[in-house]
């Protein structure tokens, strides 16, 4: 089975990668632009040092002069501890300077510096170079002024400018990724909103989703909606199944039996009065099999559906001894009837409970010898204790845990017509109600005792 994944997380992913790759762009072109700046600065102080050297140029009887100004030099000391040098040409004859400082890129036109970087004495430097004509001839003697300095200062300023551009762009990834946690939450929150809406209804609420959602998430709720509308129709449908189906099965069994019995009077040898008693007691066995079958069915739908009605659990069980008193008359059993005075309020499912009622109470009249008592008696404490006890065979030595399984019946049924499913139909019911189904063997003797207990609010 594959893991889920998550759009949170995956959105989370992606918003911090773009932030991350910003990060880096940032740090990447800060450095560079404070790399240029830094060199332009370097260049331009050079090409002020060169050209106050310059300035300082003159001629006298026919040579070249120069007073080198402290303050041509002074001004590049102060970045840093960078050595400077410096060197100063006529027609390409040393005048002053450092002879051996070597200079690549000469400048063509007068007052405007060239620039180059070298390695000179071990270290990487910077020239700029000016070009002067100086009067001291007819034609003027070409002067190159040259000024280098090493480049150990705008290293650390660079490095500088690295340092704190790398800790805002840090900086700028976490609150980009706290940004993007939040971007990511909030992106989701309709769909946690509409996940909540759905989630707290019902399971009887197949109601269209009317709250608002983003454009993205329409088609999701057409189709959900579609889906609910489809559900609504089909759990209809299957209740109207049920209803028919009991009637229409239900019916012509009762027809046949009652014309069994009929011809059964009429009949006069022995074997064919057995042959019809034996019919009889088909159609009996048929016809509770089916009834209780769609008892389950029932219960099983509605349980998905639960309806959750104001009810007086002393007037149901009234209606339900009431319908049932024929049938115990027959046999002269006799129903004791130990219910409060006033009503008892549960909120519930009124037609599941009649049919676990009505399960429970056939099974005592089946399972109880004739002119014998069936005692109903409701409790209320903490909880309601419907209680239904008998005087018939009991439950003998079944495991009583397992009675409550579909189509199980004790070892003691002996040939009892039945199906298995009257327990089963009462434990579910009362599952249903978020109650349980308590059986035990009768506290007056022999019989057993059947107890639906709900929770009281």
């Amino acid at each position: 089975m594959t893991r889920p994944t998550s759009i949170r997380r995956r959105l989370f992913y992606q918003l911090a990668i773009v932030a991350a790759v910003l990060s880096l762009a940032f740090v990447m072109v800060v450095r560079g632009v404070a790399s240029r700046a830094a060199e332009g600065t370097q260049d331009d102080i050079l090409a002020a040092s060169a050209t106050a050297i310059a300035d300082s140029l003159s001629s006298e009887q026919g040579e070249v002069t120069l007073e080198l100004p402290y303050s041509a030099l002074s001004m590049l000391g102060t970045i840093n501890e960078d050595r400077v040098f410096y060197r100063v040409t006529v027609e390409g004859e040393t005048l002053t300077g450092y002879p051996d400082l070597p200079v690549s890129n000469l400048p063509t036109r007068i007052d405007t510096p060239a620039f180059s970087t070298e390695f000179y004495r071990g270290d990487e430097v910077r020239l700029s170079s000016i070009l002067r004509r100086v009067s001291n001839t007819a034609t003027g003697s070409r002067v190159v002024v040259t000024v280098a300095q090493t480049r150990s200062g705008l290293a650390a300023i660079t490095q500088r400018i690295t340092i704190t551009a790398t800790g805002v762009g840090l900086l700028f990834f976490l609150l980009a990724t706290t940004l993007s946690l939040l971007a990511a939450n909030s992106a989701l929150r309709p769909l946690r909103r509409m996940t909540g809406a759905v989630t707290r209804r019902g399971p009887s609420d197949l109601r269209p989703v009317t709250a608002e959602t983003p454009a993205e998430l329409a088609p999701l709720v057409d189709a959900l909606n579609s889906f609910m509308a489809r559900l609504r129709s089909s759990l209809s449908r299957t209740e109207d199944l049920i209803t028919e189906a009991a009637h229409r099965v239900r019916t012509p069994l009762a027809t046949v039996r009652t014309q069994a019995e009929v011809t059964h009077r009429k009949l006069n040898k022995p074997e064919h009065k057995q042959a019809i008693r034996d019919m009889i007691r088909a159609i009996d066995e048929s016809s509770r099999s089916a009834g209780q079958i769609l008892d389950h069915a029932m219960v099983t739908f509605r349980a998905d559906s639960l309806a959750l009605d104001p009810l007086d659990l002393v007037a149901l069980t009234t209606e339900t001894c009431d319908r049932l008193a024929p049938t115990a008359d027959l046999k002269d059993i006799a129903f004791v009837r130990r219910l409060p005075a006033g009503p008892v309020t549960f909120k519930g499912d009124g037609i599941m409970l009649q049919a676990a009622l009505h399960n429970i109470l056939d099974n005592a009249i089946k399972y109880s010898p004739e002119d014998s008592d069936i005692t109903i008696r409701i409790d209320v404490s903490s909880d309601i204790k419907l209680s239904i006890e008998d005087q018939g065979w009991g439950f003998g030595d079944a495991d009583l845990t397992s009675l409550t399984n579909r189509y199980s019946r004790g070892s003691n049924v002996g040939d009892v017509v039945g199906s298995g499913l009257g327990l089963t139909i009462a434990d579910e019911v009362a599952r249903a109600h978020g109650g349980t189904l308590e059986l035990s063997h009768s506290m007056e003797g022999q019989g057993a005792c059947v107890s639906l207990i709900l929770p009281y609010v």
